[in-house]
């Protein structure tokens, strides 16, 4: 892969925030941000359009492109259920001259540093605790019972990985994570705004 723009990374336990954060830091023209969009091999939930929020495929095709190399790094969550980057989608945004911003899986997020250490921030969102976890999880009602805990069971896990990010934001206060989130990749990517200054 060629080396283009920077990588910036957000990763989560479900329900942390980590979503809510990168769709408000994609906003902000001056970062110069454009979202990686996953692959995954889960079924589309709701609304949820091919090539904008996911990239859908069947296990197969997903093992298909496992074998082909074609992933920058990928995650069996669950039983036969794959989240990974494909390559040729962070080759495109950096063809666009863009810094590339993820909403990615603990595991991945680390990859992805490893691979990319001087071009990526990597940064771990931290909920106020495992019960609101929950609670948040619940509130969206998209899942059974046996899956909220599943992901409860995983985010106990995914919280001990947090020290090895370049930067955690404990998302206690929205508004709060918000601001601190804006400046890290604010003073990563060098750009410059009247807001950034306003946050000191």
């Amino acid at each position: 892969m060629s080396k283009g723009g920077k990588l910036i990374i957000f990763s989560a336990p479900s329900g942390s925030g980590k979503t809510t954060i990168v769709r408000y830091l994609l906003q902000q023209p001056e970062l110069n941000l454009a979202f990686s969009v996953s692959a995954t091999s889960r079924p589309r939930r709701g609304k949820e359009k091919h090539g904008q929020h996911y990239y859908f495929m069947s296990v197969n095709e997903f093992k298909q492109h496992i074998k082909n190399g074609d992933f920058l790094e990928w995650e069996e969550v669950y039983r036969d259920c794959f989240y990974g980057t494909l390559k040729s989608e962070v080759e495109r945004l950096w063809a666009e001259g863009m810094n590339v911003i993820f909403d990615i899986d603990v595991a991945g997020g680390l990859r992805i540093k490893k691979k990319f250490p001087e071009q990526t921030l990597a940064v771990f969102v931290k909920p106020p605790s495992v019960d609101e976890l929950k609670i948040r999880l619940k509130k969206r009602s998209t899942e059974d019972d046996d899956k909220i805990n599943m992901r409860i069971a995983k985010a106990s896990v995914e919280l001990a990985t947090a020290p090895q990010f370049d930067k955690i934001i404990k998302n206690y206060d929205l508004d709060t994570a918000l601001k601190e989130a804006h400046k890290l990749v604010a003073d990563f990517v060098g750009a410059t705004k009247k807001d950034s200054e306003e946050e000191e």
